[in-house]
């Protein structure tokens, strides 16, 4: 073949890939998440960085929250498609209690002492003599707002053979405000998902009294997060929700692959400010094709929990609340 129809020929498979390309993503499908500025949503802050949604035609619509609770409620009233890693794993189940069916677990996010990923610790002034949850008797703690972590920190509170009604005060406080909270003396103590840890601990003005208490009382690893989505978004958008999905375990995988490279976004979504990211710790995260026995037990042992406490009515299998293949038509 002459050079020119070599020349020809390359340059209408090169139009031909680029149509259709252009064909692929002809519409972009818009999908809505409401998130929270922690850690555990790590791997959404990639995906959005590394330009993932687009890549795969969706158009994202991006709302920030203040606490667990608004995510689920967003969520439930049908203002978001999903929530992105880091929603909040008992509020989900709490919310599927009350409303069955209307959710789908497709990812999980915590920490672990076996795995050795902090998820959360217990915040004090540097010369606190608090060493753990027992010596709270008499003082304030302050944690994440929501049910949620109120009864994560009753749960902590009584394992520590104190009574969360009359030995210990617990107060809501917004993930910005907790190492404030703790350095100007409004609380005693905080019971505080990453990367409030990292930040009282690049402050110089706070530290872990304890890390990953609550893997140490609930489960191991521990998980409070989690990647939800409605059911309405996938029955209704099936291969939308599916590229969703795939999106988000490919930022996971990115990001629980080479944590030092892309921990970088974090100063652009999170308090973290760029000077502390070496103190940044690393968020344990799985995806939806990671799941294992070891995390459903993990997750039901936190969902007992509130049973226990009579936040919501049981039992509730999570086996049952969790994405599958089949939903996506694989």
């Amino acid at each position: 073949m002459s050079k020119s129809l070599l020349l020809a020929a390359a340059v209408t498979a090169a139009l031909s890939t680029a149509g259709t390309a252009q064909a692929a993503c002809a519409k972009m499908d818009k999908v809505s998440a409401a998130w929270l500025p922690i850690m555990q949503t790590t791997a959404y802050y990639v995906a959005l960085d590394q330009k993932l949604f687009e890549k795969a035609c969706i158009e994202i619509e991006s709302a920030k929250m203040e606490s667990p609770n608004q995510i689920i409620d967003a969520l439930i009233a049908g203002r978001a498609d999903f929530g992105p890693p880091g929603a909040a794993a008992g509020i989900a189940m709490i919310a599927e209690s009350k409303f069955p069916g209307k959710l789908k677990v497709f990812g999980l996010q915590g920490g672990g002492i076996k795995v050795d990923r902090i998820n959360d610790g217990l915040i004090v002034k540097p010369d606190s003599e608090i060493k753990s949850f027992a010596d709270l008797k008499g003082k304030t703690l302050g944690h994440v707002p929501g049910i949620q972590w109120r009864t994560i920190s009753r749960q902590m509170v009584k394992a520590a053979g104190l009574d969360p009604d009359k030995d210990v005060k617990l107060v809501d406080l917004a993930v910005a405000m907790q190492v404030p909270a703790v350095v100007g003396g409004t609380v005693d103590a905080t019971l505080s998902l990453e990367p409030v840890g990292s930040i009282a601990v690049a402050s110089g003005k706070a530290k872990r009294a304890m890390t990953n208490p609550v893997a140490s009382v609930i489960a191991d690893p521990f998980y409070s997060g989690a990647s939800v989505m409605t059911t309405k978004f996938l029955t209704e958008r099936p291969d939308v929700a599916r590229r969703v999905v795939a999106v988000i375990d490919q930022a996971t995988d990115l990001v629980n692959a080479d944590f030092a490279k892309y921990k970088a976004v974090l100063p652009s979504y999170t308090p973290i400010k760029a000077d502390q990211l070496d103190l940044v710790a690393q968020p344990y995260l799985r995806g939806f094709k990671d799941l294992d026995d070891t995390d459903v037990k993990s997750y039901q042992a936190l969902v007992d929990v509130f049973i226990a406490q009579g936040v919501m009515q049981g039992p509730i299998n999570v086996r049952d609340k969790l994405l599958t293949k089949a939903d996506l038509g694989e």
